[in-house]
C-alpha cells in the first residue's frame, strides 16, 4: 500500500515542476490558453488519482467489513 500511496504526489509534481514547461499561451486546447488547461487537466486528475487511492486503501475495506457485522 505504500506505493499506491505514493501516487499522491503525481499531481504536486505536475502541478509544482512541471509547470515551467507548460508556462504559454500557444496552442490553444478546448478554446483555452494552454497553461490554464494545464491547471483544469491537473484539477481532473488529481481527482481520479484520490478516487483510486481510496479504493485501493485496505483501511477503507476494513471498515465496510466493520459496518457489515453490526
Amino acid at each position: 500500500m505504500k506505493y499506491i500511496k505514493l501516487l499522491l504526489f503525481v499531481p504536486f509534481i505536475g502541478m509544482a515542476f512541471c509547470m515551467p514547461f507548460a508556462n504559454r499561451v500557444e496552442p490553444y486546447v478546448l478554446g483555452l490558453p494552454f497553461i490554464l488547461f494545464w491547471i483544469a487537466l491537473w484539477m481532473v486528475l488529481s481527482s481520479f488519482i484520490l478516487f483510486v487511492v481510496y479504493k485501493l486503501d485496505p483501511d477503507n475495506q476494513e471498515g465496510k467489513k466493520e459496518g457489515s457485522k453490526q
